[in-house]
């Protein structure tokens, strides 16, 4: 089973994906912030992280640096979900290490599950 870790601050965006997840069959991990998410990372070692950037405690960029730097999960795809549009933004994630970006509001929680799918599947063809 594939195990797949959110991370985000909006606590109805989080259930809704992790009901969305949990019915396609993921093993679904959560954290609120980004230094809950560090830990749940470290300990737990997901298959693919999806995660959130604007975030109490520790922002989604600042966090994905840091994931990078810890040898367990520096090769764990990471997805930045976020509500933040412009290039900056992506470039910025996309520099940090993500394997990609979309905005929350322009996809349904299925369809993001769906691309995730996608995603994961290319990245473990090419050696996670």
């Amino acid at each position: 089973m594939v195990k797949v870790l959110i991370i985000e601050d909006d606590e109805l965006i989080l259930k809704l994906y992790q009901q969305v997840f949990n019915s396609e069959g993921y093993d679904v991990l959560s954290a609120t912030n980004g230094e809950e998410g560090i830990k749940v990372a470290e300990e737990t070692i997901p298959d693919l992280i999806l995660l959130d950037i604007m975030m109490p405690k520790l922002n989604g960029l600042d966090m994905l640096k840091k994931l990078k730097s810890i040898p367990i999960i520096a090769d764990t795809p990471v997805i930045i979900l976020s509500n933040l549009v412009g290039k900056e933004y992506t470039d910025a994630a996309l520099k940090a290490g993500a394997i990609d970006y979309f905005i929350k509001s322009d996809y349904d929680p299925r369809e993001i599950v769906k691309i995730t799918q996608e995603v994961f599947a290319k990245t473990k063809q090419g050696g996670k």
